[in-house]
């Protein structure tokens, strides 16, 4: 399936080969289109400077810029590193003794086109309705900032901030580590909260039992765990002996008796191990004429409606106006992707069950949250805003009064369990489209639907492990970190998911087909390694390099005046190299030192030099002109935590702007979504509640 065959695209400065390009052609688009006679229009130069070009009114035009169109900085020159550093992912990556490092590879402007991606099919449908195309402007600067959400609610609530940690993972009020060093390599483990982490953290336990290894695990009650509020002199006791275990195994015990156990653990793959994997090649990842990843989703094709399902405008704003979304997701991949498609004007009903509910409602990050209530967790109000609420027992079979008809009005469902959950619950893609033929369905997991690894769980770490991202970031004499303090695969899959639907509900407008799509967090990932990929497979053996890049001519970062104050340089040519030689002499670590991160890169900026300053989450919030005049934080009025910043979704469109509304508390429009949608009346409502079907 082919949602964007017969499309043209236009690719203008250097997009040919950036991510953006390779997902609209993976969608069937041709990537050698005129600009007078594009359907999409696609730039690194942003609008001014294509002002002039005679772009069709019906074309998407699509600009991904490090600081986006209009703005006090939109004219600074940019690059992946200054997007990092002015974006607060680079921040907090890597060791708290050393300076920042970056991601490796292209990582925030790989997400931000995908965020473009989402947008351009976003506006791809809206023109399927009514006819004109758009301006859709991504800021690689506001994409890297969207990231940060836990770093933005700790600041804003607590006033802390996150700092580096290395080899772990910062949750806001507690820190866990999640690298470890084995007798041949490294491994991705985190122990995980409650019921979500019981069974792998026992798993653990057990191994470290059965292999005679000190123990302070033995006896814990994994279903209380709570890593927000696990003191933190236990948990360096556990994580030595955690440590003094891993040392003890290999590689090999990773991927063979730990992923038997389900221990939650994966080997930290380098780009030869990704091109060797036998889950990719079962999926045949890998079966491109190229040799390299090509496929972002899979499609597959479902029967056609007669007629085409139609979709009429709703009473929100945006470019999914009056789209039906039906949302059996959860935690980050899920609750983003449903985020997005209701910010963007979708009609999004939340399943949710209190005896089960989200990690993001668990988690106690910040003082103004409670343990044991659901409603107070501004991480779950960042996730989710856009969405209705609707508590439901699934396994109660008089749910199906209430699930059946939201089946039928649904034209997407979202879910990103483990494969086969929904096919247990009598709702997997068949099931569905045989009751709403045209459905289109999509499935976020780590794995995939198919494949030898499809049924074992991971997190959004377990993708950067995988695919060569968590050993490729660091510095070369050092042990890898985690490749970005905040979520990447994460945060990336689910604009991946949102621009397929968005593509695969505009070809059902055309021709009625409905279709399930699957999004593997691992084979994205890996689609943002495709350059060391390609090293690798000519025989070269990829290693960290820093801050270095070998498509930039020299880029690091230097210490300014103050505590752990840093600018970010990035010099592209000879001429760069001379312009900063001219002000700073033969040192430049010298000369950053001793003054304002804000004076040196206001100075570098006016001689045309690319730099921004390192920022936190305080500088995020509240000193970057250029975020605040994007709207990068919208503030929402929530009805337990009070008004405050809600990340937005990143990206603008210029014909059908979106406004998001808060998130739901647990169970909010029950009542409201069983008599508009489903039908019922008083007496049924009284029945189920009865039952115990709002649960």
């Amino acid at each position: 399936m082919k949602p964007l065959a017969g499309h043209k695209v236009a690719v203008l400065g250097n997009m040919a080969e950036r991510p953006l390009a390779r997902y609209l052609a993976s969608l069937g688009a041709e990537l050698d289109g005129a600009v007078e006679s594009a359907s999409f229009v696609i730039d690194d130069l942003g609008l001014e400077a294509t002002a002039h070009l005679p772009i069709p009114s019906t074309a998407v035009h699509v600009s991904v810029t490090t600081f986006g169109s209009g703005g006090p900085h939109s004219h600074w020159r940019g690059g992946e590193l200054v997007a990092s550093a002015t974006g607060g992912a680079l921040r907090v990556t890597g060791e708290p003794d050393l300076p920042p490092v970056k991601e490796a590879g292209e990582a925030c402007t790989f997400h931000a086109d995908m965020v473009a991606a989402c947008g351009a099919m976003a506006a791809h449908f809206a023109r399927g309705r009514h006819g004109e195309g758009q301006h859709v402007d991504v800021s690689i600067q506001q994409v890297a900032f969207s990231r940060n959400t836990n770093g933005v609610l700790v600041r804003q609530f607590d006033q802390r901030k996150l700092h580096r940690a290395g080899g772990a993972l910062a949750y806001g009020k507690a820190t866990v580590r999640a690298i470890w060093k084995l007798a041949d390599g490294w491994c991705f483990h985190a122990l995980m909260t409650g019921r979500l982490g019981a069974p792998a953290n026992q798993a653990l336990s057990d191994w470290m039992d059965e292999a005679g290894m000190d123990n302070p695990l033995r006896g814990m009650d994994w279903l209380s765990y709570n890593r927000s509020t696990l003191p933190a002199e236990t948990r360096a006791t556990w994580e030595a002996a955690i440590a003094a275990f891993f040392a003890s195994r290999t590689k090999a015990d990773i991927a063979t008796e730990g992923l038997r156990r389900g221990i939650n653990a994966c080997v930290v793959n380098e780009p030869a191990d990704v091109l060797r994997d036998p889950h990719l090649a079962a999926r045949q990842f890998f079966d491109a004429e190229t040799g390299l990843p090509e496929r972002f989703v899979s499609f597959r094709q479902g029967a056609a409606a007669s007629p085409a399902p139609a979709i009429h405008a709703g009473e929100r704003p945006g470019p999914l106006s009056g789209v039906k979304v039906l949302d059996f997701a959860w935690a980050l991949v899920g609750s983003i992707t449903t985020k997005t498609l209701g910010d963007l004007g979708a009609d999004v009903v939340k399943i949710e069950s209190r005896t089960r509910p989200d990690l993001s409602r668990l988690d106690v990050q910040v003082s103004a949250s409670q343990p044991g209530n659901l409603d107070d967790k501004p991480w779950f109000a960042h996730l989710n805003s856009s969405k209705r609420s609707l508590t439901l027992n699934l396994k109660e079979p008089v749910s199906r009064q209430i699930l059946d008809p939201l089946i039928e009005w649904a034209d997407v469902v979202v879910e990103n369990f483990s494969p086969g959950t929904m096919a247990k619950l009598g709702l997997d893609y068949d099931s569905l489209s045989a009751r709403n033929p045209g459905i289109v369905m999509v499935s976020g997991s780590v794995y995939g639907q198919t494949g030898p690894l499809a049924q074992q769980w991971g997190v959004d770490g377990t993708g950067g492990a995988l695919s060569g991202r968590t050993y490729l970031t660091g510095y070369p004499d050092r042990d890898p970190v985690i490749p970005g303090a905040v979520p990447y695969g994460d945060v990336i899959v689910p604009f991946v998911m949102a621009a397929s639907v968005s593509a695969a509900l505009e070809h059902r407008r055309q021709t009625g087909i409905g279709c399930h799509i699957d999004a593997a967090m691992y084979e994205i990932c890996v689609q943002q390694m495709r350059g060391y990929l390609a090293a690798a497979r000519r025989g070269e053996r990829p290693q960290r390099s820093g801050n270095a890049d070998p498509g930039v001519l020299f880029q690091d970062v230097f210490p300014a005046a103050g505590e752990d104050r840093w600018v970010a340089i990035s010099l592209f040519d000879e001429e760069d190299r001379a312009k900063l030689a001219a002000i700073a002499g033969d040192n430049v670590a010298d000369w950053t030192a001793t003054r304002d991160e804000r004076a040196i890169v206001e100075q570098l900026q006016a001689a045309g030099i690319a730099a921004g300053v390192v920022q936190d989450a305080q500088d995020l919030v509240d000193k970057d002109p250029q975020l605040a005049s994007r709207g990068a934080l919208v503030q929402l009025d929530h009805p337990l935590l009070g008004p405050f910043g809600h990340i937005a979704t990143p990206l603008r469109l210029s014909r059908d702007a979106f406004v998001p509304y808060r998130a739901p508390r647990m169970g909010e429009h029950c009542h409201e979504v069983a008599r508009t949608i489903c039908g019922l009346g008083p007496d049924d409502l009284a029945r189920l509640e009865s039952l115990g079907v709002f649960n």
